[in-house]
């Protein structure tokens, strides 16, 4: 497995990795079996950093994780937690809170549902409207200082919400979209990150599916309990302009002898060794298929093919619906 390090001040972590998400929320229903066999697969291929939020399925996640890492296999994985979403017992979305006495509940509940005595790579999902960066940042030092976390890290913030987080505790990565068709990044984020010496770990590579060779319109009608039939680049003409990009995308990865996904992955992955991929895979199928993006090399040819088939804003439609764009710092 190759290898990549999270900025200055973070850990050494496969350049791959594994986002867990999907395995509990947000994608529609998911198997137990094959989560907990792709978890184990991930591991096998030499997969270290797992990303997982508290609030991903009220707390299922992370007790999949607590499961599926249980014993001697905690040692082979770095563990990157989000906290500070709130959610209501239907499931939805009710505000976030980072105040410091919720970052330590937030934790001990956490340490618990994973079965670990410490947090990797801690993290407030989004920016809280109501407490400046300084104090959460702060609070998430106080832990590292106790050795309850070992690294600080950001998700969705924009630029000078890094430089400010920066000043109070040095940051490991910022966790943020990231994919050929949602580049909004290069302009400021991406390079502040390079002048701090802080490291990315970018999800979304494959735009939630969007971009993997493995969507359609007959998937997007068919799917239940999907966040994606809310997405706007999922709707109507959107939908037809972006999947029309994703049948050019496929032209060149049959081309070069990969799938459309191995293709994707391995292009955010060639915009720099500060770059960590978290793969979404619920199964051991597209898990493996991500895998091989590993072993797809782009030439600067290539890389200028790829940018004439899909060019920086040729997507149709927001990342997320206008209610949660609203709450991104990163997009402000």
């Amino acid at each position: 497995m190759i290898t990549r390090t999270l900025g200055k001040s973070g850990p050494s972590v496969s350049a791959l990795a594994l986002g867990a998400m999907g395995m509990s929320d947000f994608y529609g229903e998911a198997d137990r079996a094959e989560s907990l066999a792709t978890i184990d697969a991930a591991l096998e291929a030499g997969i270290t950093l797992i990303d997982t939020g508290d609030f991903y399925g009220s707390g299922h996640n992370e007790m999949l994780i607590g499961e599926a890492l249980a014993g001697a296999k905690r040692d082979r994985a770095l563990i990157s937690v989000k906290f500070g979403a709130l959610r209501d017992p239907a499931g939805g979305f009710v505000g976030y809170d980072s105040r410091p006495a919720s970052i330590k509940n937030f934790l001990a509940m956490s340490l618990k549902r994973l079965r670990t005595d410490h947090i990797d790579i801690y993290r407030p999902a989004r920016l809280d409207p109501e407490i400046p960066i300084e104090e959460t940042v702060g609070a998430i030092a106080d832990l590292v200082e106790a050795g309850w976390v070992r690294h600080v890290g950001l998700s969705e913030v924009g630029a000078d919400t890094i430089r400010r987080a920066q000043k109070v505790h040095p940051i490991a990565d910022l966790q943020i979209e990231y994919s050929l068709i949602s580049r909004g990044i290069e302009a400021e984020i991406l390079p502040t990150l390079r002048d701090l010496g802080i490291g990315l770990t970018a999800y979304g590579v494959l735009s939630r599916g969007l971009i993997s060779g493995h969507w359609s319109k007959d998937r997007g009608r068919n799917a239940k309990r999907d966040f994606r039939q809310m997405s706007p680049r999922f709707q109507g003409e959107n939908l037809d302009h972006n999947l029309a990009l994703v049948e050019k995308l496929r032209a060149l990865a049959e081309q070069k002898g990969v799938s459309t996904a191995q293709l994707a992955i391995a292009w955010v992955m060639a915009q720099g060794q500060d770059i960590v991929p978290l793969i979404g895979a619920r199964s051991r199928d597209r898990l493996a298929e991500s895998l091989g993006a590993l072993d797809v090399s782009l030439s600067a040819e290539e890389l200028a093919g790829i940018a004439r088939a899909v060019p920086a804003g040729a997507a149709a439609g927001e990342r997320y619906a206008a209610a949660q764009m609203a709450h991104l710092d990163s997009e402000k």
